[in-house]
């Protein structure tokens, strides 16, 4: 179905059009050429960390994240039962245990249920940062050292959020804040970790290129094709225009009685509520030529991971009457406030 008003769409200046042509033209248009390595640059120094390794996508950044740690078969990690499906998969991709932790009311993982799950298996910690919310980071960080544990933060929706993990882990789909159509990146302060994701991530051929593979690696570069659609100088630009969306969005959308509106968000990566109607004011919107899309089931109620206790999680609550509306960067004031009025209308709000 076409929508007028869709829920995600890029955002490309004319240009950035001029950064597409760069590797084409000078003949670099695989990982081995310079746009690479500055994007990386430009995307460490933004977040103030040391070293960052682009890779494939958000969910082989993961991935290598947990194999860089050294997890692997037998180890459990600790993944949020609200998340995309795709941080439990990277940890399956390595070998080791997903092991599931409700969320608070803020969507984000509750860190309070956080050390009943912690087995003598437990190795590492993956908070979300889900929609823009920060997790409670400080709180995680500090349960993590006790416990001897690693932290890779899946910052897949929360470009802006300062990391502060061993590693943390960015995606750059055409959905997300910042997008290079497709791609990820580590970041991280430990040279080590640095070096070694880099080896990994590039089949951990050796310098001499003498084919003698001694280890079990993979081929998740990025292309210099890719990272000259990445908006990393453009950023602060693009989160400021997000941040005025969600103020017009909670001041048009609160008050209406059927309508929950949800806690603030460190950024915006998408508009998320609740609704008491949620299936008929989707309907009703969709036959308005607008876009919205649901929330997350958790991770309990996914076949692969079936747990019959779902029903009583919080992620199950939220996941039964939530869904987000379009909040891409390029929304202007008017198509907004016709969304909000399509949703005033529904409720017969004035």
């Amino acid at each position: 179905m076409s929508f007028t008003h869709p829920a995600p769409r890029p955002w490309i200046a004319p240009r950035e059009l001029d950064h597409v042509t760069e590797p084409a033209s000078d003949g670099w248009i695989s990982s081995r050429g310079s746009c690479v390595r500055r994007f990386e640059q430009a995307f460490a120094s933004y977040n103030g960390m040391a070293h960052a390794t682009a890779c494939s996508s958000g969910t082989t950044a993961l991935t290598l994240a947990l194999r860089t740690l050294g997890i692997g078969l037998g180890d459990e990690v600790i993944v949020p039962e609200f998340t995309m499906i795709a941080t439990a998969w990277a940890v399956d991709y390595v070998g080791a245990t997903p092991v599931f932790v409700d969320c608070g009311d803020d969507l984000t993982i509750d860190v309070d249920l956080i050390e009943e799950k912690i087995t003598p298996r437990t190795k590492a910690i993956i908070p979300v940062h889900v929609y823009g919310r920060r997790c409670h980071m400080e709180r995680i960080m500090t349960l993590a050292d006790a416990h001897g544990l690693r932290v890779v933060e899946d910052s897949a929706e929360a470009h802006g959020v300062r990391p502060v993990a061993d590693i943390s882990c960015f995606s750059f789909d055409a959905n997300k804040i910042i997008t290079a159509g497709q791609g990820g990146i580590c970041l991280t302060d430990d040279p080590g970790l640095a070096e070694q994701m880099a080896h990994l991530r590039s089949l951990a051929f050796t310098q001499d290129q003498g084919f003698l593979d001694k280890t079990l690696a993979y081929h998740l570069r990025m292309t210099s094709m890719q990272t000259a659609l990445t908006q990393v100088e453009r950023l602060d630009e693009i989160l400021a225009a997000r941040r005025a969306l969600e103020r017009r969005y909670d001041e048009g959308l609160r008050g209406i009685d059927g309508i929950t509106v949800m806690p603030p968000r460190e950024v915006l990566w998408v508009y998320d509520l609740r609704a008491r109607h949620r299936e008929q004011l989707r309907e009703f919107l969709a036959g308005e030529g607008i876009e919205t899309r649901l929330f997350f089931k958790p991770m309990s109620r996914q076949p692969g991971y079936y747990d019959p206790r779902w029903t009583s999680l919080n992620a199950s609550r939220f996941s039964a009457d939530g869904f987000h509306l379009p909040a891409h960067t390029g929304l202007t004031e008017r198509e907004q406030d016709h969304i909000i009025g399509k949703i005033r209308q529904f409720h017969g709000a004035s």
